[in-house]
Formats: structure tokens, sequence, C-alpha cells
């Protein structure tokens, strides 16, 4: 994998937690982003330190999800099974769905396979293989939908 590669990795990681805290706490957006610049992006968190991020993709995730908010629950919401909706899913799997949903509308310079990829990992970050295996179903059914 590429520095671009991992910087961005980096980036998606940290935007899902971004949007994550904004979702427990209502950061507002100009504080969030900056908060991530100063402390998150690339920083060392007890003695764990992070891939420097792509500052400019981070922001673009963030602030697309912020945007398209409802364009993109409501695709994802379409594809989940009967008797689930947004509010069912856990807080984390919210936000992993939301940024792979945006880059799926919005990054078309984002091969599809590698915007799944790069989200069941977010995934593995998180939970174990089986919902992993939802994101990359979901992800992949929200692909069809946008990038016929």
């Amino acid at each position: 994998m590429n520095a671009r590669s991992k910087s961005r990795s980096a980036a998606r990681l940290a935007a899902v937690q971004a949007l994550y805290q904004q979702d427990m706490e209502g950061t507002p957006l100009p504080l969030l982003l900056h908060e991530f610049h100063q402390h998150r992006l690339g920083a060392t968190i007890e003695d764990v330190t992070y891939h420097p991020a792509e500052a400019s993709f981070f922001d673009d995730v963030v602030k697309g999800v912020d945007a398209r908010r409802d364009e993109i629950d409501a695709l994802i919401a379409a594809r989940l099974a009967t008797g689930w909706s947004m509010t069912r899913l856990d807080k984390p799997m919210r936000q992993i769905l939301r940024a792979g949903t945006y880059e799926l509308l919005a990054r078309s310079d984002v091969p599809t396979s590698s915007v799944i990829s790069e989200y069941v990992d977010v995934a593995h970050a998180f939970y174990d293989k089986r919902e992993a295996g939802f994101v990359n179903g979901l992800l992949d059914a929200i692909a069809k939908d946008v990038r016929a």
C-alpha cells in the first residue's frame, strides 16, 4: 500500500470517528474539523501514533456526509432489510455506512471496489467479521444504485 493509500485509509477511519463524535455530542462541524486537525490526524494518543491522514480527504468526507445526510440516509434505509431502520443500526455502523455511501455518491475518482474494501477495513476496527460482511453487502448494493 503506498503512502497516499495509507493516508486515505487513515482519513476514512478518522472521518468515521469524527462523524460518530458529532452524532454523540452534537459538536458543530467547524469545531469538529478543527479538533481533528489539531489533535487527532497523525497524532500520538496513548502511545499509539496514528498514520498521517490526508486532511483534505478527511474534510471532504465529513463535510459531505454532514451536507447530504438526508439523501445518504435514504439510500442506506432503502437497502436495509424489512423491519430495520437507521435508528436500529449501531452508531458506529451508521457512520461507516454514511461515509462509504458518501464516497460512492460523490467521489467518482475512487473506484467502487476501493470504497467498499476500505470501509470493510474500517468496520474491522469496530466489529467482527459478520458486521464487516454487512458493510460489504450494503455498500455493494448502494453502489449498484448510484454508480450504474
